[in-house]
């Protein structure tokens, strides 16, 4: 009883967020402050990926699909309105405050088990440009396939997510077909 007690207490923590973010008539306000329409699927709010991409988000996929694929839609209108894929996204606004581009792996691993109601060559579009980005010590990464530690905090840890994210954006290219992005 008492590890039933732990499982489903857990169980229950997984589905505090994201939140239900856009109203019964399907508006929100975007990443662009502007009031959008969700056609056909729902948008969510906080996606603290950096927390989430290891475990729920993977468990998402087995027990939540079509949560799962208006998560990818949100993360690709998030990626319309504010030019790249969220990081740690909050009612539609991106705080900055985790490392990697974690929402290239949930799109991967979906898309991997066959959630694929989205656009997936924009979302290839979007893993490539969100990787492409020049912050959070990207260039480094790029240029020396590695982030010196006496030019950006979490080095190790950010050169890690990034080979990663990668090495997802590698694959989907590779599932759909396509040599370059």
């Amino acid at each position: 009883d008492a590890q039933k007690t732990v499982f489903y207490t857990a169980l229950y923590h997984t589905m505090i967020v994201p939140n239900l973010f856009n109203d019964a008539d399907g508006q929100y306000r975007g990443r662009d402050n502007n009031i959008h329409s969700a056609d056909g699927y729902n948008i969510y709010s906080v996606f603290s990926l950096w927390d989430t991409y290891r475990a729920c988000n993977p468990l998402y996929t087995l027990i939540e699909p079509k949560r799962t694929n208006d998560f990818i839609q949100t993360f690709l209108r998030q990626y319309e309105q504010g030019g790249l894929l969220p990081v740690w996204e909050l009612s539609a606004n991106e705080t900055d405050c985790m490392i990697g581009n974690h929402a290239i792996p949930v799109i991967f691993d979906a898309w991997q088990k066959g959630i694929r109601g989205y656009d997936a060559n924009k979302a290839l579009t979007a893993m490539q440009k969100s990787a492409d980005s020049d912050r959070y010590g990207l260039p480094s990464y790029r240029s020396m396939g590695y982030i010196p530690s006496d030019k950006e905090p979490e080095s190790v840890s950010k050169t890690l997510e990034y080979a990663y994210d990668d090495w997802c954006i590698a694959q989907m290219a590779k599932g759909l077909n396509q040599k370059s992005v």
